[in-house]
């Protein structure tokens, strides 16, 4: 049985497909020009039938220049060892047990790297090929990816390595030289250790969190929280530590709503966002809390929290940076990380980050979080 106009025989299902190939299935409404990959579809005869706007944008050759030409002069591949990969392929000669090629590095002309792989297609098992669909995706996203997991692997050896060079160090000296050394002398040497492996546990804890927040695993664990004390609290240890008790200034609008998040990584961001502050900018460092919209969509309230200080601020074309991994405010140390956890936390709990230029001219933070009552209570 056959419908006006269309045919039943295998030429006649190939043209179908070769139209649907150039100009999109209208069953599907899919046109290939809208895949987000290069897809380059050869017929029976080994002759392209479609080659998509990505396709041409990763080979920077037109579409047009290459329909109707043979697979292997419209896509020119060769392998690593300059080999070419239709000739050791042989798609259309080869074994007929073969349905695919996975995916890997190819050259095209000129040397630039690209991701293939390839379909063969068959209308019943060990027959001919019918049609070869390729895959082309370029690897400049995996060559950042790559290049991101290197920096992360130098940072966190050079964090590390200066710590543990510290704790080996007093360590084999105190074991060697234990009786030569007065209680006061072993106390600073053990309480630079203590400090030392502080440091790496910070450090692991952050890399910790990298993987989940990149993963999407980072759990919350809420709890009611009181902002404005948690604030307090970051204040109280800095005066303690030496900072004046002027520098700062916590100003609390009240009523504030009930918050519910994790008391922990509240605790995290404050410390990160304060410690910025008072480490690479000047003056007063400022803190408001106040109530304001939900971040969340069916709240009606939330809390923010503002940090800011008086000193340089952030350059206008780093504020998209400041939440990427490895930005770096200035020279001071640090991993750069800090931020970029912090980022991912206000967003777990649902909230809001942005950063921008405080009245005094220094850096402005300021997250939002909304209200997160836990279902049982909602």
């Amino acid at each position: 049985m056959s419908v006006a106009g269309t045919s039943t025989t295998p030429e006649g299902r190939d043209a179908r497909r070769t139209a649907a190939s150039r100009h999109g299935d209208p069953d599907c409404g899919l046109d290939p020009d809208q895949l987000p990959d290069g897809l380059v579809v050869a017929d029976e005869h080994g002759r392209v039938v479609c080659f998509n706007a990505a396709a041409a944008r990763i080979t920077a050759v037109r579409a047009a220049d290459t329909l109707g030409q043979p697979l292997e002069k419209a896509l020119p591949l060769e392998d690593l060892e300059g080999r070419r990969w239709w000739q050791l392929t042989d798609p259309y000669g080869g074994l007929a047990i073969r349905v695919r090629q996975p995916e890997r590095n190819l050259l095209l002309p000129g040397g630039r790297e690209v991701l293939v792989s390839a379909r063969y297609v068959r209308e019943r098992p060990l027959g001919p090929v019918r049609r070869i669909v390729v895959s082309l995706r370029d690897t400049e996203a995996r060559r950042r990816t790559e290049r991101s997991h290197a920096e992360l692997i130098a940072t966190v050896a050079h964090e590390l390595r200066s710590p543990l060079t510290s704790v080996k160090g007093f360590t084999a000296t105190l074991l060697a030289k234990w009786e030569r050394f007065t209680d006061d002398q072993k106390r600073l040497m053990l309480e630079t250790v203590d400090a030392d492996a502080d440091r790496v546990t910070r450090l692991i804890a952050e890399l910790l969190d990298i993987s989940r927040i990149d993963s999407g695993r980072l759990e919350v664990r809420r709890q009611p929280v009181d902002i404005g004390a948690a604030v307090s609290r970051h204040i109280q240890a800095y005066v303690a530590a030496g900072q004046p008790a002027d520098r700062f200034l916590l100003r609390i609008e009240q009523p504030l709503p009930a918050l519910w998040a994790d008391p922990d990584k509240i605790d995290q961001v404050l410390g990160n966002l304060i410690e910025n502050a008072v480490r690479h900018g000047e003056g007063t460092v400022t803190m408001d809390v106040t109530p304001c919209a939900s971040p969340r969509e069916g709240e009606e309230t939330g809390t923010s929290v503002t940090v800011s200080d008086e000193g340089p601020g952030i350059p206008e074309e780093s504020m998209n940076r400041v939440f990427t991994r490895f930005w770096r405010g200035s020279k001071r140390g640090g991993t750069g990380l800090g931020l970029y956890i912090v980022k991912g936390i206000v967003e777990a709990h649902g909230g809001t980050i942005t950063v921008g230029r405080a009245p005094g001219g220094g850096a402005e933070f300021r997250f939002t979080l909304p209200v997160g009552a836990p279902a049982y209570l909602a």
